[in-house]
Order: C-alpha cells, then sequence, then structure tokens
C-alpha cells in the first residue's frame, strides 16, 4: 500500500506593514511612550556629526495614532534636527505590534557577529573630520580587536607550484613594520643584484637568514 505524501508546509506569508513615505517636521513627531532607548553625549555628538557630514540617507518609521504621528524608530534624528522635515515610513501596526517592533529592532541588528577582516578594511577606507564620529569607528575598531594604523598588502602572493592559494592568508603589519621590511628588502635586492625580487622570496631569505643565525 502506498503511502500518501504528507503535505508541505505553506510558506508564511510575509505582510507588507508600509502604507507610506511622508516628510514630517521633527518636532510634530511623538516619542513613543515605550521607547526604551536612552542616548548619551557620545551618542548625540556622533549623530550631529553623520548628519552634519552626509545627511539623512534613511527614514524613520512611525504610526498615526489618535495622539498624532508616533516615532517607533528615529527618536534620536527627529531630537538632533527638530525644525527639519524629516523622511518617514509610515506602518500600520496598532499598539501591540509597535511595541513588539520596539522591542526588537536594535537587538536584531545588535545579534549580527562582524567579520574582522571585512570590517577592518570598511574603517580604514572610511574618512571623517568629526572627532565624535572617529571616536565612534575607533571604538568600534577596539571592541573587535582590529589596528587600524595596521595596512594589509594587496600584492599577489610569491607561491610554489602546487600550492593551495585558498590556504594563504594575508599579514598585518604596521607602518612601522612595512617600513623596515622595505628597508630590508631593498639592502637584499642590491646584494642579490635582483631589482625583481618579489616580496615572497625577499620575506624567504630573511626568515632563512633568521633561522641560520645563532
Amino acid at each position: 500500500m502506498t503511502k500518501p505524501k504528507s503535505a508541505k508546509p505553506k510558506a508564511a506569508t510575509i505582510r507588507d506593514r508600509i502604507i507610506g513615505l511622508e516628510r514630517i517636521r521633527a518636532s510634530d513627531l511623538r516619542p513613543s511612550p515605550k521607547n526604551w532607548r536612552r542616548h548619551g553625549d557620545e551618542q548625540r555628538a556622533a549623530m550631529r556629526g553623520v548628519l552634519a557630514e552626509i545627511g539623512y540617507a534613511d527614514v524613520l518609521v512611525v504610526r498615526k495614532t489618535e495622539d498624532g504621528t508616533e516615532i517607533i524608530d528615529g527618536h534620536l534624528r527627529a531630537e538632533t534636527t527638530p525644525d527639519m522635515e524629516v523622511p518617514c515610513v509610515v506602518v500600520d501596526l496598532d499598539d501591540a505590534e509597535a511595541a513588539k517592533l520596539l522591542a526588537v529592532h536594535d537587538p536584531l541588528a545588535a545579534m549580527a557577529e562582524a567579520d574582522r577582516q571585512s570590517l577592518g578594511e570598511l574603517l580604514r577606507s572610511v574618512e571623517t573630520q568629526d572627532e565624535a564620529v572617529r571616536a565612534m569607528l575607533d571604538g568600534l575598531a577596539g571592541e573587535n580587536g582590529i589596528d587600524l594604523e595596521a595596512v594589509v598588502s594587496d600584492a599577489e602572493p610569491d607561491l610554489p607550484n602546487g600550492s593551495d592559494a585558498s590556504k594563504v592568508k594575508p599579514i598585518i603589519v604596521t607602518p612601522d613594520q612595512r617600513e623596515i621590511f622595505e628597508q630590508a628588502a631593498a639592502k637584499l635586492r642590491r646584494q642579490a643584484e635582483d631589482a625583481n625580487m618579489t616580496e615572497g622570496r625577499v620575506a624567504e631569505f630573511l626568515s632563512a637568514e633568521f633561522i641560520a643565525s645563532p
């Protein structure tokens, strides 16, 4: 007797709760009475710096209530620019749904893990003239054990035949260490009369010389 095939579970229907995009004067927006986030002086200064250097590149999340337009996400931005008409995405959430979104919005983002190499490359590429923004980025680097003064060589690795390139990892060095290596490489190239000696060969010779030394 053939067993009946079990029915596949239906995919969850994801609702689109966005009903509009409006530009509303920030001072006309009503803070959520359940907002649990508190913004210290350092964060406020960093927000001012980001808005000054970039401007608005994201929306506030708001909903319409009997008491006015209520903020779900974006309280600090609204407080920082009270006289601006700010971009707001309007959602049709009830009280319980708004409370749930308020509770999970930031913690969901905080659950993401950092890829140290990618984050390091990103942070080294970012330029800012704002001290508060710089302090925020330096703090992010420190939390993830990243030395922003270190540099990663873009040179292609000099691999022996048959080597697995996927197993090669970049060596991160400080500017001072890089300068010492380049001085040693220049001296070795002169001695070997080989101006085209690759960095990989230079490192090989230096390592062999170190190992052979008493």
